[in-house]
């Protein structure tokens, strides 16, 4: 893959073009790195010597100097970043698969992302972006990343103490089932509930007459709990194959993931840490291995099509 994109002569020349622009960010960076420093050191020799008022003149002309700079940079960053993401990205994703695709400024809109169930709690600040979609012979598939939070309010004698914290951060992944289903059926991970006992306080979704589905994969059923309101459905859509296809899959991901069945569509969250598709600024674009995690992630939620062997149509949507 990085062979195929190190030979793309258009590919390189954009990296090279936008090379100079990277160049350019870096070195304001830097000054401005460097004027703060500086605004510190003259605030520090201002009282060693005795003239505070010197090295607090000092300290706010070179601070103000890097934030000036550091502002009108900002435009140009963000310029930058989207042009990285149109011009490079989107690209490198067709070596993957013709269909793929990036929007940016898209992604998992938050009535998807609380409408798949995989989290108990709705949040109170969402961001999601990154959008990319694809097909896989009859499967359309898209993706993006998604940070959700909830917040607390704790009352202490100075005010109210207001605390983020993370619902999920990684990508959400979404593919057409190809079945529209009567009910919702969602696969979480057996230690879920462990984590959540602090969230109780919030408005947890309802799973009232959602009965806990035993099936007859004993490993399945120590890595994950499944619910639903339909135990016939839910077994029609977990077959063994699909057990230890969704097995297999988790195996290869560093956390536990979550996967729901509803409407005609499934989700899977994947627990991720790593922003992926970000240009760099401190590091060269001409770097071979450049997008080479950033390819990798795309191959793997590709991959889940033919893992979970979506593209056998067992049903017609009813």
């Amino acid at each position: 893959m990085d062979s195929e994109i190190n030979s793309n002569s258009v590919l390189q020349q954009a990296l090279n073009t936008l090379e100079t622009d990277r160049k350019k960010i870096a070195e304001t960076y830097t000054t401005c790195y460097i004027l703060f420093g500086l605004a510190i050191v003259l605030l520090v020799i201002g009282f060693l010597i005795s003239f505070p008022a010197v090295g607090f003149i000092g300290f706010a002309i070179s601070a103000i100097v890097a934030l000036i700079m550091h502002f009108r940079i900002d435009g140009d960053v963000r310029a930058y970043k989207a042009v990285y993401k149109t011009n490079i990205v989107d690209p490198a994703l067709k070596t993957i698969n013709e269909t793929l695709s990036i929007t940016p400024q898209s992604g998992l809109p938050e009535y998807e992302f609380i409408s798949s169930e995989l989290f108990i709690t709705e949040p109170d600040r969402y961001h999601t972006q990154d959008l990319i979609s694809g097909t896989v012979d009859k499967t359309s598939f898209w993706f993006a990343e998604a940070h959700a939070e909830y917040k607390t309010e704790t009352s202490t004698k100075n005010g109210t103490r207001t605390e983020w914290h993370t619902i999920f951060k990684g990508i959400v992944f979404v593919a057409d089932f190809n079945k529209n289903f009567e009910v919702s059926t969602v696969v979480r991970p057996k230690d879920f509930g462990n984590a959540v006992g602090a969230w109780f306080s919030k408005n947890i979704f309802s799973f009232g007459n959602t009965d806990v589905v035993q099936l007859e994969n004993t490993d399945f059923d120590n890595k994950f709990v499944t619910y639903s309101r339909n135990q016939i459905e839910a077994r029609y859509i977990l077959t063994p194959a699909m057990m230890e296809r969704i097995l297999d899959l988790n195996n290869k991901c560093d956390e536990t993931i979550s996967i729901s069945f509803i409407s005609s569509k499934m989700y899977i969250a994947f627990p991720l840490s790593h922003n992926y598709f970000e240009a760099p600024i401190h590091s060269s674009l001409l770097a071979p291995d450049l997008l080479t995690d950033d390819l990798s992630i795309v191959q793997f939620m590709q991959d889940i099509v033919q893992e979970l062997d979506l593209n056998t149509r067992i049903w017609g949507k009813g």
